[in-house]
């Protein structure tokens, strides 16, 4: 049995869509999002509430959410970076920037830092190609990236 719930908003949400969309299958990524949104990451205990909201099984709602690399089915840090790892952004330079970024963070892609400040993702495409090298910082893309720009925005956000 799950313990999560919607927070109030996300119910009110899940209802409004659940009108306009009554097959509930439809509203299997706008759920997971919702839950993403509240807690930061997708839990088991989550997915369970889905699926009972949904009317599927647990395994459904897993399949879809561990298919798609921007549902987050373990915590991350508070500031998330997701660093291009196509080819556009690796010839544009993002090998030595998550090279310095592993460096710096003392960790490796995938992993977050002990203070749990940050987290170090290699993602698909970001869509950024013509300002490449690109990454997102939660939901914000950072593109042209450079070096000093790498580190200028790591000293703030380590304040």
């Amino acid at each position: 049995m799950s313990t999560f719930l919607f927070n109030q908003d996300n119910e009110e949400k899940f209802s409004a869509l659940l009108e306009r969309y009554p097959d509930k299958s439809s509203l299997m990524l706008p759920s997971l999002w919702m839950v993403q949104y509240q807690e930061g990451w997708i839990s088991l205990d989550a997915m369970q509430f889905v699926a009972k909201k949904l009317g599927c099984s647990a395994m459904d709602v897993y399949s879809v959410a561990s298919f798609y690399s921007m549902f987050l089915l373990q915590p991350i840090g508070t500031h998330h970076i997701q660093l291009c790892k196509t080819l556009s952004c690796m010839l544009a330079g993002a090998k030595t920037l998550q090279e310095h970024l592993q460096n710096r963070l003392g960790i490796k892609a995938g992993e977050t830092t002990k203070n749990g400040k940050f987290t170090l993702s290699l993602v698909e495409c970001l869509g950024s190609c013509g300002t490449s090298p690109c990454m997102r910082l939660n939901d914000d893309y950072i593109e042209n990236l450079t070096l000093e720009k790498l580190d200028a925005l790591l000293e703030e956000l380590s304040k």
